[in-house]
C-alpha cells in the first residue's frame, strides 16, 4: 500500500516537472504535449503569412513554434518569468526568434496589441474575463480558437431549452459566432488537469449589434438570476425594483421629464411585460432576438439597465 502511494506520488511529481520546470497547477498551467491537437488548433485558426496572432498562455512554446512559422509575428503573453526565459530559449538562435514579441504580466490588466488572430491554451481561471475582454476589442479580429474546460465550452455554444443554456451563452453568442471544433482529453497536458477539454472558435460580429452591451447585460443578468423562473417573477425582486426606479429616475432627470407622484416601477415594469407578452416567458427558453425587443420595449417605457 505504501509502496503504491510512492509510485504515485512520483509520478505526479514527473507530470508536473519538464525541462527543471515544475508547473503551477492552481494557475491553471497545464501545458499540452500532444503535436496532433496542437497541429488541428493552428489548423483551424486559418492563419496567414500577413497575420498577427495573440497567443494567451504559451508555456513552454509547443504552440507557439507551430504559430510561428506560419505566421507574420506571435505577441505572447505570459504571466510566469520561469516559462517567459524558456520560451525565449527555444526560439533563440533561429529564424523564428525576429518574429516572437513577448508581452510579460496579466493580460486582463493591460490593454490588448493589435492582432489578426487569438490563440490560446488559457488558464481556466481567467476563461470569463478574457472571452468578453477579447470580444469587447477594437478594432475587430478574425477569430479566435481557444482551449477551454469543457464544462465552460458547452455553456458558450448551449443553445435556448438546453441544460447548459445561461447568461454566458446569451452574451457570448450576441457579440460573435460559436462553434465547438474538437474535444481534449486530460491526458494530452502535462501534468493533466482533473477535468476535460474543448477547443472552441470564436468569429466577432462585424458590424457589432446595435445595442449597448452594458444594457443588455444589466438586463439578462436580472431574467438570468433564476432562470427557470418567469420574467414576472424575476422583475418583481424588491433589489431589481428599486434599482429600476432609481435608473428611471435619473434618465428621466437628464430628460428634464417630470415624474407624476403615483408613478410606480412595478406596475410600469408589469405592464411592460404583460402588454407585450414577456410575463410568462422564462430566459431559460429565450433567444437573442426575444431579449433584443425586451430591451426595446424596456428602453421604450423609460427604463433602462446601465
Amino acid at each position: 500500500m505504501k509502496k503504491r502511494k510512492a509510485m504515485r506520488k512520483a509520478e505526479k511529481i514527473r507530470s508536473s516537472v519538464s525541462q527543471g520546470i515544475t508547473f503551477n497547477k492552481s494557475a491553471g498551467q497545464h501545458i499540452l504535449k500532444n503535436p496532433l491537437i496542437v497541429n488541428s488548433i493552428v489548423e483551424k485558426a486559418g492563419l496567414r503569412s500577413t497575420d498577427t496572432v495573440l497567443e494567451v498562455g504559451p508555456g513552454t512554446g509547443n504552440l507557439t513554434v507551430k504559430l510561428l512559422e506560419k505566421c507574420k509575428k506571435v505577441v505572447a503573453c505570459e504571466v510566469d518569468s520561469r516559462l517567459v526565459a524558456e520560451l525565449r530559449k527555444r526560439v533563440q538562435g533561429t529564424p523564428l526568434a525576429s518574429r516572437l514579441d513577448v508581452a510579460v504580466g496579466n493580460v486582463l490588466r493591460a490593454d490588448l496589441p493589435y492582432f489578426d488572430v487569438c490563440v490560446a491554451n488559457l488558464p481556466f481561471q481567467i476563461s470569463s474575463p478574457f472571452v468578453f475582454k477579447l470580444l469587447l476589442h477594437r478594432p475587430f479580429f478574425r477569430c479566435a480558437v481557444l482551449m477551454f474546460q469543457r464544462e465552460f465550452a458547452l455553456r458558450l455554444v448551449a443553445s435556448p431549452g438546453e441544460k447548459m443554456y445561461c447568461r454566458l451563452s446569451l452574451n457570448t453568442q450576441l457579440l460573435a459566432r460559436v462553434s465547438h471544433i474538437m474535444k481534449v482529453g486530460k491526458n494530452n497536458f502535462r501534468p493533466p488537469p482533473r477535468v476535460e477539454s474543448s477547443v472552441v472558435r470564436l468569429e466577432p460580429r462585424n458590424p457589432p449589434p446595435p445595442v449597448s452591451f452594458q444594457e443588455w447585460d444589466g438586463l439578462v443578468r436580472i431574467a438570468f438570476i433564476r432562470k427557470n423562473k418567469t420574467l414576472s417573477a424575476a422583475f418583481k425582486s424588491k433589489v431589481v425594483l428599486d434599482m429600476m426606479e432609481k435608473n428611471y429616475r435619473v434618465h428621466a432627470s437628464l430628460l428634464g421629464m417630470t415624474i407624476m407622484e403615483e408613478f410606480s416601477a412595478a406596475q410600469q415594469i408589469e405592464k411592460v411585460l404583460q402588454e407585450n407578452e414577456f410575463a410568462k416567458k422564462r430566459a431559460r427558453e429565450m433567444d437573442i432576438d426575444d431579449f433584443l425587443k425586451l430591451l426595446h420595449c424596456f428602453n421604450s417605457a423609460g427604463f433602462h439597465f446601465a
